[in-house]
């Protein structure tokens, strides 16, 4: 099969199952050559094909539409990756690392970024404590830190589980150099290259990463943005593929913000535990809740050791200082061994300098302003969401976390909005870097994380100009 059939057979896939929907803007000639790693003739006779076929059809100095007659049938795919299609629609990596790049400009409003600011964190405060506690280290306190990790720490952490009604023994406790060790550590000790995992979608870009760089194959799970992970469609997968492991985030999820209620983590736990399946439950934001009760991590009602919760201080109090852990259950042993083997364990004195923190009651208190300061956020970019973006655009009020998850007009494509809006110095994060398959072009994520003013007041503003006007810069033609 030519690369052009190729490329029209992925677009067809995505409108015939409603991932493209009747209306919606595909990228113009020039954006998609680069997306899709393609030449203009090859993109070019793709579309001319999708044309004749009455899928799609071009305006005149506006680009290339879904069809508003086309017939779609909404279906949900559990092939492995490897199965579904040799290639994604979009060049994924190129568009992450594109939007990851474009945040290293000062200029730019950065509405896309993966973290909040520092800013809003005591980064002054940690930063001597973690300068004091190297002053003071003695040999003795370095190797202390080495895996498992620091002793205080993982008291204090499995203090923190003890607040939340969870029994976690310290010695099932392992530090991390950062949340994606902690992640990729569990995934690499309960996998083979060529395993099935579970995930969710849309989901972090950093899971399809990992996933890829183990060499993985993968079982898209769907995650709804008011009720989260599909259980009926996890059972399905379960019964007719071998899934080693899930990865799934089951509070305040990344990208969609949703939380799963308690009855349908439990329902999880129980589920994998029939078909004794592990869950990796990545948990980086469970801090960040802003109801009086934390949100129960799906570990609270593990009974069986099968779930290893992730959880980071990246997020919530120390950014750019790489402290994360593992409460392991019956793999914690595993999870240590490979910790000694990684290239980069957590900084000593960070791991003390954090510990000191907790110890002395400091964090909590912190948290406690954080939480009402970034849902203040949340309600000032939601507010100016529904002032200036189209009326048909779509979101759901998160509980926790910083995430916004938007789902845009018909005739808006993400991919084109993310471009049209950097010529503007406003970055976000388009729908399709949340899916290894370059699904969802008709959603974006906005970050919240970020003191308001008037800069940010103004890029919302101009976003919502974009998406109203449709996304029509670039022509049929490219």
């Amino acid at each position: 099969m030519k690369r052009y059939e190729q490329l029209a057979g992925q677009i067809e896939e995505l409108i015939r199952c409603g991932q493209l929907r009747a209306g919606a803007r595909l990228p113009s000639i020039r954006i998609a050559c680069r997306l899709y790693s393609a030449s203009r003739t090859t993109v070019f006779r793709a579309y001319y094909k999708l044309e004749s076929q009455g899928l799609i059809v071009a305006h005149a100095r506006s680009g290339y539409f879904v069809s508003d007659t086309i017939r779609q049938e909404r279906e949900i795919s559990y092939e492995p990756l490897a199965t579904q299609r040799t290639q994604p629609l979009v060049n994924v990596d190129n568009l992450v690392f594109h939007m990851l790049g474009s945040l290293k400009h000062t200029y730019v409003a950065e509405l896309g970024s993966p973290s909040p600011s520092p800013e809003l964190f005591p980064v002054g405060r940690i930063g001597r404590a973690v300068a004091a506690a190297c002053r003071s280290m003695t040999f003795a306190d370095a190797m202390t830190g080495q895996p498992p990790g620091d002793e205080s720490l993982r008291q204090q952490i499995a203090l923190r589980y003890l607040i939340r009604g969870m029994v976690v023994p310290v010695n099932e406790i392992i530090i991390t150099s950062g949340a994606i060790d902690a992640l990729t550590h569990s995934l690499q000790i309960l996998t083979r290259a060529g395993d099935v995992v579970a995930i969710g979608s849309p989901v972090f870009y950093g899971v399809s990463r990992a996933v890829e760089r183990l060499q993985l194959k993968v079982v898209e799970i769907p995650i709804d943005p008011n009720d989260g992970l599909d259980l009926d469609a996890l059972a399905e997968a379960l019964e007719r593929h071998p899934v080693r492991a899930c990865w799934f985030m089951t509070s305040f999820q990344n990208p969609t913000g949703v939380t799963m209620s308690d009855a349908k983590k439990e329902a999880l736990v129980e589920l994998l535990a029939m078909h004794d399946v592990p869950l990796i439950e990545d948990d980086m934001y469970g801090d960040l809740h802003f109801g009086a009760v934390p949100s129960r991590p799906a570990k609270f009602f593990d009974r069986q050791g099968l779930v290893l919760h992730c959880g980071s201080f990246s997020e919530s109090l120390a950014p750019g200082h790489r402290v994360g852990w593992i409460a392991a259950g019956r793999f914690a042993q595993q999870i240590e061994r490979v910790t000694w083997m990684a290239p980069i364990s957590a900084n000593v004195a960070t791991q003390r300098a954090i510990a000191n923190y907790l110890e002395g009651g400091s964090y909590e208190r912190f948290l406690r302003g954080l939480r009402k300061e970034l849902q203040t956020l949340q309600s000032h970019m939601l507010r100016a969401i529904a002032r200036y973006f189209p009326s048909q655009t779509k979101s759901v009020r998160p509980m926790g976390g910083y995430f916004l998850w938007l789902e845009l007009p018909p005739q808006v494509n993400s991919i084109q909005l993310f471009e049209d809006a950097l010529a503007q110095s406003i970055s976000l994060a388009p729908g399709p870097i949340f899916s290894t398959k370059g699904e969802f072009q008709g959603h974006i994520r906005l970050n919240y994380g970020h003191r308001w003013s008037q800069k940010i007041e103004e890029a919302i503003a101009t976003l919502g100009d974009l998406a109203k006007n449709g996304n029509t810069q670039g022509g049929a033609t490219g």
